[in-house]
């Protein structure tokens, strides 16, 4: 029988599983993967550090609802990556990283760049493994594949010994198995029917990584017949269209007053895959533990169901998986506080003012008003962040990029993974001066591998979150908080790329219709530093 090495065997099982990209940085723990990957049809995105290259899978993994694959090497190259595995733990998104390991024949001696991955990224992951035998190699594979998109998803790591993945082993016969689909029976939903139908002020509430175009239409169409608002939890924003009657807003980080105090009054929730967690309900003070609504929960996993407030009636399922028998079963009803709720969206939309020549809350007006509904948005985490929220409107599912776990950094990499993924659609990467320069060196994955994307930064010359909390806990006493800025608009150029420099709003317009146009774009908001005391609200 033919053999062949385990890098061949790991990625003819790569192709198996439908992996259409990968990410890395390369290192020689696993040359023997990437000789792998050289007869195939696999493209691998090689990125300048590995917290960024995860970061693309993860964005991938979102996208997709596949997992995003990494490949990492030993030691500092694995510890970089753990960013982006702890966003795809916290977010929910199927992802597989494979990292290389010293050789079996070594291990526990302390040699170079060991790390025993099992401790080091057990409470990090779903699952994290070492494989000790090349012919067994296809088994943790399909293990991985299958453990990151079970329930609810997450991150996957598997150490590959570097004697393990250049030994020789027979080709495997067994190809990877079927996933089970989830399945709810009609007598679980009819009493969640019922509960709902009976409210006087119900909230439809959408959230988690289970999520598609079907979803989105099927859980409109349920806000339509039953009166009820509906929203979405922390930058889940493009599960519902935002121009839809009976969208309410996003329960996030600084999130509308109104529709906060909406949940803390609805007499039922229905949980569509969404957590009752510390962001949606206000670090746990807009509900009662002791005094709940009626809560209908819907979620992948049953360990999820009542975690903080008890669920009335729960269900182990994805959304769709009960969606079209919840609304078969469910009769018309009249206006239940979404006409309402929508005017108070539409309120806390009217721009806040802040000081300065650009201001955020007209930029991102402007591209509500002007950019295509399939413009995709990614962004990290920081002040700017909060004006993305507020004033922008996501009609089209898949459009929204961003980290429920507040990763600063996660923009840049997260839109050339979606450029790349999405190449004929706009793709805009928004980030704040501190945001973008924790990764800002993928600029140079971008150029290589032709992701044309728009990067905005919105610059003020601190870190802006960090700043607010900061003037406002010990006003007077700054520290730590500011930051020297590259010339961005140079360093476009410098990377092949076209800048553009914002000293006043009326300037954005032109700059986005020549981004238009194609190649890498950086558009630089020279922004009022003064602009943080007006958005400790936001």
């Amino acid at each position: 029988m033919t053999q062949v090495h385990g890098g061949k065997i790991l990625a003819d099982r790569l192709a198996m599983h439908g992996v259409g990209r990968v990410f890395s940085v390369p290192g020689e723990s696993f040359l023997a993967a990437l000789d792998g990957l050289h007869d195939l049809d696999i493209p691998n995105i090689v990125c300048r550090q590995e917290g960024g290259a995860a970061m693309m899978a993860e964005a991938h993994g979102k996208m997709t609802g596949q997992p995003g694959v990494l490949f990492v090497t030993r030691g500092p190259g694995a510890t970089n990556a753990s960013a982006g595995l702890h966003i795809a733990m916290h977010d929910a998104t199927p992802m597989v990283c494979f990292v290389g390991q010293i050789p079996l024949k070594h291990r526990d001696r302390g040699v170079f760049q060991e790390v025993d991955y099992r401790a080091f990224f057990g409470p990090l992951v779903k699952w994290s493994a070492e494989v000790e035998r090349t012919d067994r190699l296809a088994e943790y594979i399909d293990r991985a594949f299958a453990i990151a998109q079970s329930g609810r998803p997450g991150p996957v790591v598997l150490a590959l010994p570097e004697d393990i993945l250049s030994a020789l082993a027979d080709v495997p016969k067994q190809r990877p198995g079927a996933r089970a689909s989830a399945s709810v029976h009609p007598d679980d939903i009819a009493p969640m029917v019922e509960a709902f139908a009976l409210a006087k002020r119900p909230l439809i509430l959408c959230g988690g990584s289970h999520w598609s175009e079907t979803d989105k239409q099927t859980a409109q169409t349920l806000a339509e017949r039953t009166g009820a608002p509906i929203a979405v939890t922390f930058r889940r924003q493009d599960y519902i269209d935002n121009d839809h009657p009976n969208y309410a807003g996003d329960l996030g980080v600084g999130a509308n007053p109104a529709l906060g105090k909406r949940l803390t009054d609805a007499d039922c929730i229905l949980l569509l895959g969404a957590e009752l967690n510390d962001i949606t309900t206000a670090d746990f003070t807009l509900l009662d533990p002791a005094n709940p609504p009626v809560i209908l929960q819907v979620s992948p996993s049953a360990e999820a169901a009542s975690k903080t407030y008890p669920a009335s009636f729960a269900i182990t399922g994805t959304p769709i998986s009960m969606l079209y028998q919840f609304l078969s079963a469910t009769s018309e009803c009249g206006d239940r506080g979404a006409a309402e709720a929508r005017a108070e969206y539409e309120a806390w939309q009217q721009p806040q003012a802040t000081p300065g020549d650009v201001q955020m809350e007209q930029i991102i007006g402007w591209l509500r008003d002007n950019a295509s509904a399939d413009t995709i948005i990614t962004n990290g985490a920081g002040n700017y962040a909060a004006f993305l929220h507020r004033y922008h409107r996501f009609r089209q599912y898949g459009t929204q990029l961003a980290p429920t776990s507040g990763s600063m950094g996660y923009g840049l990499p997260a839109a050339i993974s979606a450029k790349l993924q999405n190449p004929d659609q706009p793709v805009i990467c928004l980030a704040g001066d501190g945001c973008l320069q924790m990764t800002i060196n993928e600029l140079s994955t971008a150029q290589q591998h032709g992701a044309d994307i728009i990067v905005i930064v919105a610059n003020n010359g601190r870190y802006g979150t960090i700043r607010m909390h900061q003037e406002k806990h010990y006003p007077g006493r700054v520290s730590g908080t500011d930051l020297f800025n590259p010339d961005y608009a140079a360093l476009a150029g410098a990377y092949g790329g076209t800048g553009h420099t914002i000293t006043e709003n009326a300037q954005f317009a032109a700059a986005y219709a020549e981004a238009l146009k194609g190649g890498l774009h950086i558009i630089e908001l020279k922004l009022d530093p003064k602009m943080l005391a007006t958005t400790k609200n936001l």
